[in-house]
């Protein structure tokens, strides 16, 4: 590997079928994995995000990984992958043809920006298009064909840190990929800080957002992780130390300087459009 709500029926012509409560996080590796590799043969772009790709990108920590779950909690309730604008038309019937269905309601709402289908084996697969736009915006244009079969460790990182109200399965996630990686100057299975510290040293509540999520990390949650032994801590709080040395390094933008002015007193990230799916 080089891992508002709006209800509507889920009417496309075929009726979603019921899927398994919890089908085992190998179900949703070889799914994800089948979903990017054929779609690189029809000449479209899929790479996995989030919890299952830091897991698909992170093999040697699988152990860690299902260790820090609490029990009864699904590891992984769906698929979420990262295209861009030009599959939008071809990917609903790539997906018809592997026997997932849509929501035409969804579709017609969402559509330029997401695409949620249904399967008989994976609960939901959730696409996204050329950025991930929740707390903060990454845009993954220039960026998605740099691994696979997920998206760069850097915006797996930048993807659960860039979460406002971070939660306890995002922490774990994270100290996950921080344990399995190392953290330098490049993309080449490591953590790519020279990116995180240039893309955060632009927008100033990106930064925030993130710096404060990584603080937490190290000073709050690691000795609270019953799971960690002290090797594992000390590897991921000096891997915190890394990239947070490096954002402060990086000379800020005047828009980022001017925005720090300001602080917490304006709100410095956008609230999260929950699609019910």
């Amino acid at each position: 590997m080089k891992d508002k709500s709006m209800h509507a029926s889920k009417e496309s012509g075929d009726t979603p079928k019921p899927s398994p409560k919890n089908p085992p996080p190998s179900v949703f590796e070889r799914e994800a994995k089948r979903l990017v590799e054929e779609a690189e043969v029809e000449r479209m772009l899929l790479r996995v995000m989030g919890a299952l790709a830091i897991r698909m990108h992170s093999p040697e920590f699988a152990d860690l990984h299902r260790g820090l779950k609490r029990l009864g909690e699904s590891e992984f309730p769906d698929i979420d992958l990262m295209s861009i604008r030009e599959c939008r038309k071809r990917l609903p019937g790539f997906f018809q043809a592997r026997g997932y269905t849509y929501d035409k309601a969804l579709m017609a709402i969402y559509g330029s920006k997401r695409h949620i289908y249904y399967g008989t084996e994976i609960p939901v697969v959730d696409v996204f298009f050329d950025q991930l736009a929740m707390c903060h915006v990454i845009d993954l244009r220039g960026r998605i064909r740099i691994d696979f079969p997920t998206v760069s460790l850097a915006d797996l990182l930048l993807g659960k840190m860039q979460i406002v109200k971070l939660n306890l399965k995002d922490i774990k996630d994270t100290v996950v990929l921080l344990r399995a990686h190392d953290v330098g100057g490049s993309d080449d299975e490591t953590i790519n800080c020279r990116y995180i510290a240039e893309l955060l040293s632009q927008d100033w509540g990106f930064y925030h957002t993130v710096t404060t999520n990584l603080k937490r990390i190290r000073d709050d949650f690691l000795s609270t992780l019953e799971v960690l032994d002290q090797e594992d801590i000390a590897d991921v709080r000096g891997k915190v130390n890394e990239i947070l040395e490096a954002i402060e390094r990086e000379d800020k933008s005047l828009k980022w300087r001017m925005r720090a002015k300001i602080g917490t007193r304006k709100k410095w990230y956008q609230e999260v459009e929950e699609v019910i799916r």
